[in-house]
C-alpha cells in the first residue's frame, strides 16, 4: 500500500481525545467497537470532518476506531479499496469518477469543493494569462477535482483541452516539476498552493474553482467497497452518525474548528487552514438532508460523473442514482 502511516503523535492526541470523552461519562449501554479500515487525503476538504470527529469523540461514542492510511491522491485511495486494504475511503471530486465505473458504492457527501482547486503560473517562464496556455504544458493529477476544474478554466477562456499539454503525475509531484520550471502551470488543491506561495514568490494564481461555482459544483465524499457497503449499513450508518456531530460542529463553531484542526497541520499557518474552510462550502446535516432528498447531490455528482466519463469515452457508465446511497443518509439523520 502506498499509504503514508499515521504518526505516533496523531495517535496519542486522538487516544487522548478518546479519554477525556470515557471520563465525560458513556451510555449505559456500551456500543460494539468496530475497527473500520479509513483511507483518505490529508486536505481539509476531505479530511476535516474526520479530525474533528476523533479529537470530540464522535467516532468513538458510534463504536468506530478508524484504522487510519492517508494518500496523495484519491485514485491512489480508491485503487487501494478495489484492492481490498480499505474498508471505506474519504476523497474528493474523484469519487464521481471512480464510482460511476463501478468502484465502490458512495455513502455520504463531506463538502462542495467551491475554490479547493486553482492554477498557478510562472510569469517567468512566458505565461501571465489563461491565453498564454496555449501549446504549453500544465502539470495536474487527472481524474480528480483539479483536473475538472482547469477542463473548465480551459474552455470559459475559449482554449480547447486539445491545445495544450496535460502532464499526469500525483499532486506532490506536479507541484514539484512546477517549482522546479519543468512546467509553466499546474492545477493543484489546497493545500498545495502554501507549498507553492513559500517556493515560488513570484508564482500567480490565475484562477480558483469559485469563478465556476455555482454552475459547476464538484461534491467530495466517501464511498466503501461494494462487498462492504452491501454487508455492513448498520455500520456506515454509524459512521454518518458520528460524521453529523463533527460537522455540525464545524458549522457552528468554524473558527473554533479551524483552531482545532491546526494540532494536525503542524506546518501550515493558522491563515492556511482558514484559506482552506472557506475554499470549501459546508452545510449542516439539516440542510444535507434537504439536498439529498430533492435530488441535489444525485445531480451534482452526475455532472462531474459526466465530465469524466466523455474525457475517457467511456459509454454504459453507472449513474449517479445507482452508484450512490442517499438512504443511509436520510435514514441516519432523521
Amino acid at each position: 500500500m502506498s499509504a503514508r502511516p499515521v504518526s505516533r503523535r496523531r495517535l496519542l492526541h486522538h487516544g487522548a481525545a478518546l479519554a477525556t470523552t470515557a471520563m465525560l461519562g458513556m451510555p449505559a449501554i456500551a456500543q460494539a467497537r468496530t475497527k473500520v479500515r479509513l483511507g483518505y487525503l490529508h486536505v481539509v476538504a476531505v479530511d476535516g470532518q474526520i479530525w474533528t470527529g476523533l479529537d470530540r469523540g464522535s467516532f468513538n461514542r458510534e463504536g468506530i476506531d478508524f484504522d487510519l492510511h492517508e494518500f496523495h491522491t484519491g485514485p491512489e485511495v480508491f485503487e487501494a479499496m478495489m484492492r481490498g486494504e480499505l474498508d471505506v475511503a474519504s476523497t474528493g471530486g474523484v469519487i464521481s469518477n471512480h464510482l460511476a465505473l463501478g468502484h465502490g458504492r458512495g455513502f455520504l457527501i463531506n463538502d462542495i469543493e467551491v475554490a479547493t482547486a486553482q492554477l498557478w503560473v510562472r510569469p517567468t517562464l512566458g505565461v501571465n494569462r489563461l491565453a498564454d496556455l496555449r501549446g504549453k504544458r500544465i502539470a495536474t493529477t487527472m481524474k480528480t477535482t483539479a483536473h475538472i476544474f482547469l477542463d473548465r478554466a480551459l474552455r470559459a477562456n475559449n482554449i480547447s483541452p486539445a491545445e495544450v499539454e496535460i502532464v499526469n503525475a500525483s499532486m506532490p509531484d506536479a507541484v514539484k516539476a512546477f517549482i522546479a520550471g519543468e512546467v509553466p502551470a499546474v492545477a493543484l488543491w489546497v493545500p498545495f498552493n502554501v507549498v507553492v506561495r513559500e517556493a515560488l514568490p513570484d508564482a500567480v494564481k490565475l484562477v480558483d474553482a469559485s469563478a465556476f461555482y455555482p454552475q459547476s459544483a464538484v461534491l467530495g465524499g466517501w464511498a466503501a467497497r461494494m462487498d462492504y457497503h452491501a454487508g455492513n449499513s448498520e455500520v456506515l450508518s454509524r459512521i454518518i452518525r458520528g460524521w453529523i456531530d463533527a460537522n455540525d460542529h464545524m458549522v457552528r463553531n468554524p473558527a473554533a474548528a479551524a483552531e482545532a484542526l491546526r494540532s494536525h497541520y503542524r506546518s501550515s499557518r493558522p491563515a492556511d487552514i482558514a484559506e482552506a474552510f472557506k475554499a470549501q462550502k459546508l452545510y449542516s446535516a439539516r440542510e444535507w438532508r434537504r439536498l439529498y432528498a430533492d435530488g441535489t447531490v444525485v445531480k451534482w455528482l452526475q455532472q462531474v460523473s459526466d465530465f469524466f466519463m466523455a474525457d475517457a469515452g467511456v459509454s454504459g457508465a453507472l449513474r449517479a442514482s445507482d452508484y450512490f446511497d442517499t438512504q443511509l443518509y436520510l435514514s441516519a439523520v432523521g
